[in-house]
């Protein structure tokens, strides 16, 4: 997009910005909770910023005649879009964290995930007690400590915003969207425990329902019609957004689950067929259990979600998830679902920029590699 490495360079002056401003608060308490200032620069720095992406081509689509924040009259960091999505970004950050610790992930982008550095830094430091559970609950409460950022972030963007109806539009979007992914966290933990006793006729649509509110509102379309809202949207114009959002934010789930699976760990961060080790219960997983013949789809749960499962009995797993036809499908259903958000964008009403630049978005999310 054309204004993608400028927007992600404000997003990030604004973090910097913001946490030197909230940092300097923890060192006025005690110099013990430094590895909160160190860990929490280490979750924001890096990333694809997909979220601040669409939070300012929301803005942008309404706001066709707006001040370009990218003029250099240093103002830009200081518009209400870019703290909107540097929240965002903060959020996300707090997302991971807490994810990491449910999923007992060890990893996240190729490093140490954050109960795993405050792990370590008891075991360097010679503290009394269990280090693995240190870890655990230091990092539940830096999650905790972004999450409550986020939203000071937030309001610090909206109260100088001139129009107050847009300013409440946008928070109320911003506190759905925060009740909305959490449901969807705990419906996601509750498919990989409860599904022996669901109808299989309804594992479809748990997963289905996984993916709509863990992810795919929160990941695009929540962040688009947050800077929507900013930028003084009318309902034609969230709708329109709603549209292209929902169908994208699916398929850019379906591509990170497919990539939980076969991703590279030299691409992903993550060792490769995570999802199986962590039993994630999937619309791939749901695919091929309706394909499989009773003995392999019987393995299949059996396997799933073995914490030791070894990298034969991963490579084993992946080629009958791809024989029986679940990953075709699944790529079928990202091409479909890519395909409705590309054509919502058609008659949208929204400033031609922004469409465009939509559509080359779309795109890039739905074909990372990581």
């Amino acid at each position: 997009m054309a204004h993608g490495s400028r927007l992600v360079d404000l997003v990030h002056e604004r973090i910097e910005e913001f946490l030197a401003e909230r940092t300097s608060i923890l060192r006025s308490i005690s110099p013990d909770l430094d590895p909160l200032d160190a860990f929490s620069r280490r979750f924001l720095s890096g990333g694809k910023r997909f979220r601040a992406l669409f939070c300012y081509l929301g803005w942008q689509g309404v706001r066709t005649h707006a001040f370009d924040p990218f003029e250099p009259d240093g103002a830009g960091d200081r518009l209400p879009v870019v703290s909107a999505a540097a929240a965002l970004e903060l959020f996300h950050a707090a997302a991971l964290v807490h994810d990491d610790i449910i999923d007992r992930s060890d990893t996240r982008r190729g490093a140490p995930s954050a109960h795993r550095l405050f792990e370590g830094l008891h075991a360097d430091s010679g503290w009394a007690g269990d280090a693995a559970e240190f870890g655990t609950d230091a990092a539940i409460l830096l999650g905790d400590l972004l999450l409550g950022w986020s939203d000071e972030l937030l309001d610090e963007g909206l109260d100088p915003l001139a129009d107050r109806r847009a300013a409440r539009a946008a928070r109320a979007e911003y506190t759905r969207m925060r009740t909305e992914v959490t449901a969807g966290q705990y419906l996601d933990i509750l498919e990989e425990r409860a599904w022996l006793t669901k109808p299989a006729d309804e594992q479809r649509l748990r997963a289905e329902r996984v993916i709509t509110f863990k992810s795919a509102k929160y990941s695009i379309e929540a962040p688009l019609l947050i800077g929507a809202a900013i930028a003084g949207a009318n309902s034609a114009q969230l709708e329109a957004l709603r549209r292209f959002g929902l169908p994208l934010g699916v398929a850019y789930q379906l591509r990170d689950d497919l990539l939980g699976v076969f991703g590279d760990p030299e691409v992903t961060g993550k060792p490769s067929g995570d999802d199986l080790r962590e039993g994630k219960r999937t619309m791939l997983v749901a695919s091929a259990r309706e394909r499989l013949a009773p003995g392999q789809r019987r393995l299949l749960d059996e396997l799933l979600g073995d914490a030791a499962l070894t990298p034969d009995q991963v490579h084993m797993l992946q080629r009958t998830i791809v024989e029986c036809g679940a990953v075709d499908e699944v790529e079928r259903m990202i091409a479909d679902n890519v395909a409705r958000a590309t054509a919502a964008l058609d008659d949208a009403p929204l400033g031609r920029a922004a469409r465009d630049e939509l559509g080359e978005l779309a795109k890039t999310v739905t074909r990372r590699a990581h």
